[in-house]
């Protein structure tokens, strides 16, 4: 065999291609092995075989091929690559696998196309087996189909593709071969299991015997909705936890699985779609309009066999529609109109939403054909509707079905109501909104007061529907005046819904797709949903409807005696009252006179009528003095004015006598309840004598009276139709002159401008000129309502007319309406705010749209005119198209039916003529505005076609295409373009115009929208072939449009759309959404959350409250204006809905309706970071000016445009208040769910708020003060610091408000720049304000002064800038001014610095004059205010100034973060020890009381410290040698600013950047003294800190990320080396525990803890002696307590247990035995392990080390002497403490206890002082360090030298030894002897000796380890501060003590024992609080 040793020789791939048999079986073998042995699924090594795989398993050898199926079995198991292989090998597996004889093989087969399937590759592998069943050999087909079904079986229907597999089973059913047909019965109970009923309209024309079969076979499988059993990989979790839940019983997952799968697979789906329209008879059409019947029944018979097929093919079936519409609508043959309807359902059933453009052209039809009786036809009738229905929604046709609604037929109300009771079960809550259910209530609500009852019971069954649907809430203001039976019929009804539903849910589903399956949720979860929108608009129902009704006016007035009535009672009254005046009957004169002569003096009714003027003058005085006394309630209105009205009435010559009675009627008006029965009797006469000189005055004063009482619309309507009867031509331009007038009160709500324009028309063609001209006045006023469009009306007038009024229109551009002034309070008294809401639809200038009726013009749309448009001669289709643009523009404003002109302008949209193509762009634009929203219903229709033009090859055709779509879609809103497959399909068709125009206007419209339909989804597979289109536009639009999409659907949603791409094609597309995920824009908030926000449309005085309880006084008059508009402008109150149907086709209010969905502010990454650069390298203007030029505006708009949202833009920046009013008010609401895009645009906010401060409008500026206080309330929690950018933009400005003459005004600047101080630094503050105090203004000169009075009592002197000096001189200067204001404002604030400073405040004000002067010594002794009184103001002041100051957040936000964080602040209050006040100039004291109040938050202005020279305080040190002048100029260094060396050090902590925080850190950790103050608290937030900075991973992301880890870490290494060693420790052991406790704390975080620990056990030799044994101690008892053994060996890591045996093995090694002595602290021992554990150490260590280490017996103390001696020592020591407590034995005290500890220096003297306060333990220590500097010949210096004591302590050497420092410029170490040399010069230059110089360092700094590093000048200048600190307590407190000690000749030290003992209390409470 020497072939054999030839491939024995080869490597394993080229044996598995070897010729022999046995060298490839080998090869296989090997294979196999490797690939089992390889773990990594990316090992390069299965790349080598992945050519072969497909070798594997077609081997042509049986034996051989097993083997290979194996090894390609695991090689797609395992191997990464394997999916490469798919296609290749499962085509081999198929062909060369399934037919063989072994069955060992064929399971391989199916188990490598499983796998295949398993590595997401399960198209593939279906398309390949698929392929398969068209082999002949029926063994492949029957292994085939058993893959698919075991596939399904393990996989499920989600990854297994039914619609292709069902597809081919009808024919495996007719296969020859048995098991071919077996096989496929049992895929078919496979599928079915799946899908249930959804499989049968497929096979049902499958053999019957089969089908029984089958029906057999469904029938026994369970009822229980199945589950895969194998998961694809990326799914291997989710069965992890599916087992998870089923070893614990639990089903949880299934039901989930099986609510997505079920509804997944739709019959229809599955079917495959027939084309019908080809197989129409051909002469179907002429057939159908033939005279015989027979002959159109045989067409219809025709369609229906064509229309029974389930799915149809889309194409245009307008004409087939037509036809079989005209048959419902016109046959008399009622069989065929029933025929027609079942073609009608069986076209809506067999193309579903496509045919939903037809529903709006036959529903109309069939509503009206319900008059027939004949049940069949009915029937049929109801079925087609029923199916026209699921393909359209209920708002497309509600205005069809409501226009029937008033049918006089009542067959036809009944059908039509039973119609809506079927559509609404088809509802949810969401798709029924109240706009919608609105209009249908109201309709209904007619129909159950009908006299026929069918009709009355159909309405309760629609009412019930609707009340199951959306839930009562949102029903019942619509039944308001429903009485009490038939609202329990109401309900009844709706109780017995849900049966009918759940049938109805079947029965569809059966005939349809599963559509009301959502609706069965409608009662209980939407209604949940709908509750909280309702309460918006709780009441609107009857209020809205007001205005319609004409009397709506006098209601409102009607009841102020009853201002609070609001809710439902309100509403009620009002009805009631509404009712009454509509009817108010009109009384005879007889009645009026008898009514009259009740009220009124006889006397005065008899003058009435006198021939004498002077008595009619006199009764008319009388007349006027009833009626001012009458109570409204008894005003007899009606009789009064026609007792005014009788003879001589409005003929009344004398004018006095005529004023008087025209004034009376304008009381009457005012204060009776005046009707308009009453109006009608006078207001002919009032206009009769407006044009009289003498009383038209008074004639005006009436008429607007009787406006006020019966609302302006309809008095105007009267007035004006009275003036223009009458010739007089004074009479008619003084009224036009008086609704001009009337209008700017009352604003333009309800006015009807069709009534007027034709008024006013006939003024303008008027002769005389004054009526031309106050006509032209007129429409310049409603131009300021109407904007523009109001100019279309008068286009038709002369040229010379039209220039005077574009003349008149252009003086009012810009101009801002003014805020309605009468009319307002009488909505308030009707007690509902929304009352105005119904009001004025328009006040904030909506369009003149909707105040117009709009035409119908379906009538002119003849057939003629169609068959011009689409005629074969261009001209004459040109000549059609001109028809229509004329009918249209004639028309102006059009009713939705527009007959068959969307099908003929269909025609022409792809015209061969460019130029009818854009003429008939232009005519659908027209179209667009004509018709307003209504143009919806014709998207699908003509839209989308619109689209289609989009692919114009000509650049101006798609242009003007765009331009049509942008205003379709601004009428319509974009749900109806996104529904459906139709823009999918748009977007399918190849062609780069079309591609990129639309994707291009998606990109535009899709990040406006709150929600999309679900529909879009449909568009992606074209957006990803779009990304890869061939045309680089393309490219690009779909990669901008990507980002936009992704907001809507998600990114999983997007990357799962990727799997049908091909694997190279998926890649590119996976990296592009991964890019545009980082893109993606946040999604538009939800409205539920505004919503809920301004209940019932809230005012701003609602937040209130809230925001500031001081600004409660701000009347609500002054907001109620802007109030409802709030309501609108966030485009979510139902109003603004409501309104889409007939009420609000403006442009404007549907625009705001759609886009308002988005968020308001969108978030550009380092936007305002780019602004601020642009600004200060002078790219664009300074923010800077005395009035806005437009240029400033100009540049804001453009910043602007980027991250505020369009519409809100067009707002902020509208000429129009009203509209900067609704601007703020979505502000207001968008505040708290916008948090990060405010805070990102805040810098443009405050520009804008800027600009309002200009505006003169009170009510803007009132609503930008409250958005100002909300917004820094906001700022503030989130711990935001101002620029210096955003404040020095707005603070000036925002000053300039605080001298407005408005109290309330003045109020809320104040309280804002209060607020302020939270979000910017008061000391930043403070120069602005003064710069305030330099205005002309006297009010806001003195305001200022008064804030900085406030600012000095808040946060103390060091706000004062530059100097206090400087400030005060300025304030001072305030004291003469000529404003007694001002005067007393600049006195109060020099007494409020007087109270905080004393008398210091004297020399800093500098000279004043003699008058100046004797007014403020009188000003303060009238404060009798002492300095000892100022810090309990303070106090009071400080919690409101200074809520949240010092969190630890201000250490990590940028900006100024000038309030530190309150770990530096405990450091330096511990360090900066009171000194005495005797010794210390005023500026250095510290305040006691202030500390003692203040609870922690030390608030320090850092840098201000440094504020005066400090030469001063070295004046008692001076020494009269000359020597002192050549001192180095080190020494000035380090002295000149001792006071500020520590805050210098914490205001570089506090700097902005990171590596000057950490240097400033460490050097505050070189210090021991400074860093052992810090106490354990502090401790563990500091190294939380750090640890968490160093594990942040956006370091590293920095440049010098590396370089600031290695320095944290250096300075973590200072703080565990330097700190008090027991105050580390615990806070490393509180910090180890929580981060084990806390589930989100990273393993990362306990592991540094840990190691910090390491570290200090690795000190515990060095440190052991300085450590509070106890206190550790009980920290770890705490821990075991927390953290058991078992709990402990639980953790991930044994390092924490390690970690802590470690440690107490180390104090138990370094203490021994005693250390159990230091368990005093533990309340009950047992709780932990801790004793047991030590015990059993000592045990071992004793086992270990014999009886007794070496170390004890060193120290000569054994532990049973030590034992035995404890008691004795205990009570020697307690003997000493006792000497040290008296007065008058503490010096010998402290010598004894010195002398104790130097002979036993283990000695633990811990427990006697732990007892102790803070104080005495620090006095021990102190006293001992005294004693022990004098005995080691550290003695004092003799004071003879005259050196004070202050002098004294700098002398102290600094611990040279220890503190080593690196320092000089070179960078080499500086060693301790050069610090030395220096210092002995220094001693020689004063005159000190040298000799006693000892290298001994103090006691403190024994203690812990040398070498800090830093730099020397600063490290020598804190030690120095640090111990003059300590030096001058000691000498100060303590001065009995010291014997040696004098009083230097320049300072006098009188401090009596009880400063003393003052001091210690105080400081005793100062430190008990700081613990």
């Amino acid at each position: 065999m020497g072939d054999d040793s030839e491939w024995m020789k080869l490597p394993v791939d080229q044996k598995c291609e070897h010729k022999l048999w046995k060298a490839r079986l080998n090869g296989y073998e090997e294979a196999l092995k490797i690939f089992q042995k390889i773990k990594d699924e990316k090992n390069p090594e299965w790349s080598k075989f992945l050519g072969l795989i497909k070798k594997f398993v077609t081997d042509s050898n049986a034996v051989v091929q097993l083997k290979g199926l194996e090894a390609a079995l695991v090689y797609v198991e395992n191997a990464h690559v394997a999916g490469k292989t798919t296609g290749e090998v499962v085509s081999g597996v198929v062909s060369k696998v399934f037919n063989q004889p072994k069955a060992k093989a064929k399971e391989l087969g199916i188990e490598i196309c499983l796998m295949y399937i398993e590595i997401e590759k399960g198209e593939a592998v279906q398309e390949e087996l698929l392929k398969g069943l068209d082999n002949k050999n029926p063994k492949i087909i029957v292994a085939c189909i058993e893959t698919l079904r075991k596939a399904l079986s393990e996989f499920g229907s989600k990854i297994i593709l039914l619609k292709p597999i069902i597809k081919v089973l009808p024919k495996l059913f007719e296969s020859r071969e048995k098991a071919v047909r077996d096989e496929a019965k049992l895929i078919a109970v496979e599928i079915y299991r799946w899908i249930r009923d959804a499989l049968r309209p497929p096979l049902q024309n499958i053999n019957s015997v089969q089908l029984k079969e089958l029906e057999e076979e469904w029938v026994k499988l369970p009822t229980g909705a199945p589950k895969p059993t194998r998961f694809l990989r990326s799914q291997q979790e989710l069965e992890a936890k599916l087992e998870q839940q089923q070893s614990a019983g639990g089903d949880a997952e299934g039901g989930g699985d099986d609510g997505d799968e079920v509804p997944q697979i739709d019959a229809y789906e599955l079917l495959e779609a027939v084309e019908i329209l080809s197989k129409l008879p051909k002469d179907f059409y002429d057939k159908i309009e033939a005279k015989k019947w027979q002959e159109r029944k045989e067409a219809l018979e025709a369609v229906e066999v064509l229309v029974k097929n389930p799915k149809l093919e889309a194409g245009d079936y307008a004409d087939l529609v037509k036809a079989l519409k005209k048959v419902v609508g016109k046959d008399t043959n009622v069989m065929l109109v029933a025929l027609a309807a079942k073609c009608l359902t069986g076209l809506a059933v067999g193309l579903r939403k496509k045919f939903g453009q037809y529903a709006g052209h036959v529903v109309p039809t069939i509503l009206e054909k319900f008059k027939e009786k004949k049940p069949q036809v009915v029937q049929a009738l109801q079925e087609a509707i029923d199916a026209i229905f699921l393909t359209t929604t209920l708002q497309n046709i509600s205005e069809d079905v409501l226009a029937v609604m008033d049918n006089k037929n009542p067959t036809i109300k009944q059908q039509t109501s039973l119609f809506i009771a079927r559509s609404f079960r088809h509802c949810t809550a969401s798709t029924l909104p109240k706009s919608l259910l609105k209009p249908f209530c109201a309709a209904l609500l007619k129909h159950i007061n009908d006299s026929a009852p069918e009709v009355r019971d159909a309405a309760f069954e629609a009412l019930g529907t609707a009340l199951k649907v959306v839930g009562e809430k949102a029903v019942n203001p619509f039944l308001v005046d429903v009485d009490k039976l038939k609202l329990d019929k109401i309900k009844e009804c709706s109780e017995k819904v849900e049966l009918v539903h759940g049938k109805k849910a079947g029965l569809a589903a059966e005939k349809k797709e599963f559509k009301p399956v959502p609706g069965r949720t409608a009662a209980s979860g939407a209604a949940g949903d709908k509750d909280t929108k309702d309460i918006s608009a709780p009441r609107p129902g009857p209020l809205k409807k007001a205005p319609a009704t004409k009397a709506g006016g006098p209601p409102k007035k009607g009841k102020p005696t009853a201002p609070g009535g609001t809710g439902s009672a309100g509403t009620k009254s009002k009805k009631g009252l509404e009712t009454k005046e509509i009817v108010e009957p009109e009384l005879s004169v007889k009645v009026c006179e008898e009514k009259a002569s009740t009220v009124l003096p006889a006397t005065c009714i008899q003058l009435l009528d006198s021939s004498n003027w002077k008595e009619r003058l006199a009764c008319m005085e009388e007349f006027q003095k009833a009626v001012e006394l009458m109570d409204r309630t008894e005003m007899p209105c009606q009789a009064l004015v026609r007792m005014l009205a009788k003879k001589p009435g409005w003929k009344e010559t004398n004018f006095q006598v005529m004023q008087m009675k025209l004034h009376i009627v304008a009381l009457i008006a005012q204060k009776g309840n005046f009707s308009k029965t009453s109006a009608q009797i006078v207001l002919d006469g009032l206009v009769d004598k407006i044009g009289d000189v003498k009383c038209g005055n008074n004639a005006k004063e009436a008429m607007t009276a009787i406006a006020e009482a019966c609302m302006l619309p309809w008095t105007a309507e009267q007035v004006m139709s009275m003036a223009f009867s009458q010739k007089n031509p004074k009479n008619q331009s003084e009224t036009l002159n008086w609704l001009s007038n009337a209008i700017k009160e009352f604003g333009f709500s309800g006015l009807n401008v069709k009534a007027f324009i034709s008024n006013v028309k006939t003024a303008l063609a008027a002769t005389n000129p004054a009526v031309r001209t106050s006509a032209i006045t007129l429409l310049g006023v409603m131009y300021l309502y109407v904007g523009p469009s109001l100019r279309m009306f008068f286009e038709d007038e002369k040229p010379a007319l039209l220039s005077q009024i574009d003349a008149e229109f252009e003086k009012m551009q810009g101009q801002s309406p003014p805020a309605p002034t009468r009319g307002i309070s009488k909505h308030s008294t009707s007690g509902a705010d929304e009352g105005e809401d119904g009001d004025e639809p328009d006040d904030g200038g909506n369009d003149v749209v909707d105040l117009l009726p709009r035409t119908e013009i379906s009538d002119k749309i003849t057939s003629e005119l169609v068959s011009k448009i689409g005629d074969k001669n261009w001209k004459i289709r040109k000549e059609g198209l001109d028809e229509v643009a004329g009918i249209i523009n004639e028309a102006k404003f059009i009713q939705p039916n527009i007959g068959e002109l969307p099908t003929a302008l269909k025609g022409r949209l792809n015209d061969s003529n460019k130029i009818l193509v854009q003429q008939t762009l232009n005519i659908l634009q027209q179209l667009a505005v004509a018709m307003g929203p209504n143009i919806k219903q014709h998207v699908k229709n003509l839209g989308i076609p619109i689209i289609t033009v989009l692919g114009d090859s000509k650049n101006n055709v798609r242009a003007a295409a765009l331009a049509t779509v942008n205003a379709w879609a601004e009428q319509t809103g974009m749900k109806e373009w996104l529904e459906g497959e139709d823009l999918s399909e748009e977007l399918k068709k190849e062609n780069p115009f079309l591609r990129q125009e639309l994707l291009g206007w998606l990109a535009e419209k899709l990040p406006t929208l709150r929600s999309t339909p679900t529909d879009l989804i449909l568009c992606v597979p074209h957006l990803y072939s779009c990304l890869e289109d061939r045309n680089g536009d393309v490219r690009k639009k779909a990669q901008d449009a990507l980002p936009f999409f992704m907001m809507h659907l998600g990114y999983e949603k997007m990357a799962k759309a990727t799997g049908k791409l091909k694997p190279t094609s998926k890649d590119q597309v996976l990296a592009m959404l991964e890019k545009a995920k980082a893109n993606m824009p946040a999604k538009p908030a939800a409205p539920a959350k505004t919503t809920s926000k301004p209940v019932g449309g809230s005012a701003p005085a609602k937040f209130q409250p809230a925001s500031a309880p001081v600004e409660d006084s701000v009347s609500s008059t002054v907001e109620s204006k802007p109030d409802p508009k709030k309501a609108k402008a966030l485009g979510i109150s139902s109003k603004a809905k409501s309104a889409q149907g007939k009420k609000m086709p403006s442009k404007t209010s549907l625009k705001e309706d759609e886009d308002k969905s988005g968020p308001i502010f969108i978030v550009v990454p380092n936007g305002k970071e780019q602004r601020m650069k642009d600004e200060k390298g002078l790219k664009v203007l300074k923010w800077n000016f005395t009035t806005p030029r437009d240029e400033y505006i100009e540049q804001l708009k453009t910043q602007m445009s980027s991250c505020v949202a369009k519409w809100l833009q067009d707002e902020m920046f509208h000429s129009d208040f009203q509209h900067h009013n609704k601007a703020l008010a979505v502000m207001v609401d968008h505040l708290e769910s916008e948090k990060e895009g405010v805070i990102g645009c805040l810098d443009l906010i405050l520009k804008w708020l800027t600009l309002r401060f200009f505006d003169t409008n009170t009510s803007v500026l009132m609503k930008a003060l409250e958005y100002l206080k909300l917004l820094f309330t906001l700022l503030s929690e989130e711990e935001y610091h101002l620029t210096e950018n955003e404040a020095s933009s707005f603070i000036p400005y925002l000053i300039l408000k605080v001298g407005e003459p408005k109290d309330v005004i003045r109020k809320d600047v104040r309280a804002i720049l209060n607020r302020m101080c939270l979000v910017y630094p008061a000391s930043k503050m403070f120069p602005f304000i003064m710069e305030g105090t330099k205005s002309k203004n006297s009010k806001q000169r003195a305001e200022c002064l008064e804030e900085l009075g406030c600012l000095v009592e808040s946060y103390g002197m060091n706000v004062c800038q530059p100097t206090p000096g400087k400030a005060l001189k300025e304030i001072a200067i305030h004291i003469g001014d000529r404003d007694n204001a001002v005067r007393n404002a600049a006195l109060n604030t020099i007494v409020t610095v007087y109270n905080v400073h004393g008398d210091q405040v004297f020399k800093l004000i500098g000279t004043l004059s003699e008058k100046d002067m004797s007014m403020l010594e009188e000003r303060i002794k009238r404060s009798a205010k002492r300095p000892s009184a100022a810090p309990v103001k303070q106090v009071e002041e400080k919690p409101q100034r200074t809520q949240n100051i010092s969190s630890n957040a201000n250490m990590l936000r940028k900006g100024p973060a000038e309030d530190m964080s309150s770990k530096l602040n405990q450091a330096r209050s511990m360090s900066g020890h009171p000194e005495a006040a005797q010794m210390v100039r005023r500026e250095f004291q510290l305040d006691l009381d202030e500390i003692e109040n203040d609870n922690g938050t030390v608030r320090c202005e850092m840098p201000e410290l440094v504020q005066h020279k400090l030469d001063d305080i070295f004046e008692p040190v001076l020494i009269p040698e000359p020597k002192i002048r050549a001192v180095s100029p080190h020494f000035d260094d380090m002295h000149s600013n001792t006071a500020s060396t520590i805050n210098f050090i914490i205001s570089q902590v506090a700097s902005g950047d990171i590596n000057t925080s950490i240097q400033a850190l460490t050097q505050l950790f070189q210090i021991e003294s400074l860093a052992r103050e810090a106490s354990t608290g502090v401790l563990k937030d500091l190294m939380h800190g750090l640890i968490t900075l160093m594990l942040d991973s956006r370091i590293e992301d920095l440049e010098e990320g590396q370089q600031v880890i290695r320095s944290v870490n250096l300075l973590v290494v200072k703080v565990l080396e330097k700190s008090d060693q027991t105050n580390i420790l615990s806070a490393l052991l509180v910090l180890l525990q929580d981060s084990l406790l806390a589930t989100a704390s990273s393993p990362k975080f306990s592991e540094l803890v840990m190691k910090c620990l390491w570290r200090m056990v690795r000190l515990l030799p060095d440190t052991i002696n300085s450590i509070n044994l106890d206190r550790i101690l009980l920290d770890i008892h705490i821990f075991m307590k927390v953290f058991p053994k078992e709990k402990l060996k639980q953790c991930k890591s044994e390092f924490p247990i390690r970690t802590l045996k470690t440690l107490l093995h180390t104090l138990c090694k370094l203490k021994g035995p005693k250390i159990l002595d230091h368990l005093t602290m533990i309340d009950n021992k047992n709780e932990s392990e801790l004793e047991a554990h030590l015990c059993r150490m000592m045990k071992h260590s004793m086992d270990q080390t014999g009886s007794k280490s070496d170390k004890e017996t060193e120290k000569g103390a054994s532990r049973i002497d030590e034992k035995s001696s404890k008691a004795k020592v205990n009570d020697f020591l307690a003997e000493i403490f006792k000497k040290i407590g008296s007065k008058e034995n503490t010096k010998e005290g402290l010598a004894e206890l010195y002398e104790y500890k130097k002979k036993y220096s283990d000695a633990d003297i811990e427990p006697f002082l732990k007892n102790s306060s803070q104080f005495f333990q620090s006095y021990v220590e102190r006293g001992l360090r005294v004693i022990e500097m004098e005995r080691e010949g550290k003695g004092r210096i003799p004071t003879s030298t005259g050196i004070s004591p202050q002098m004294e302590v700098t002398c102290v050497p600094a611990p040279t030894s220890t503190v080593s420092s690196i320092g000089n410029t070179n960078g080499e170490e500086v060693g301790p002897s050069v610090y030395l040399e220096r210092l002995k010069i220094l001693r020689q230059r004063c005159g000190l000796d040298n000799t006693k110089q000892d290298e001994r360092p103090p006691l403190t700094s024994l203690l812990s380890k040398p070498a800090v590093p830093t730099v020397a000048s600063s490290t020598d200048m804190l030690h120095s501060k640090l111990c003059q600190l300590r030096e001058s307590r000691e000498q100060h407190q303590h001065s009995d003590l010291d014997s040696n000690q004098t009083s230097s000749s320049t300072v006098t030290t009188s401090s009596s024992t009880a400063n003393i003992d003052d001091l210690k209390k105080r400081l005793e409470r100062i430190k008990s609080s700081r613990k």
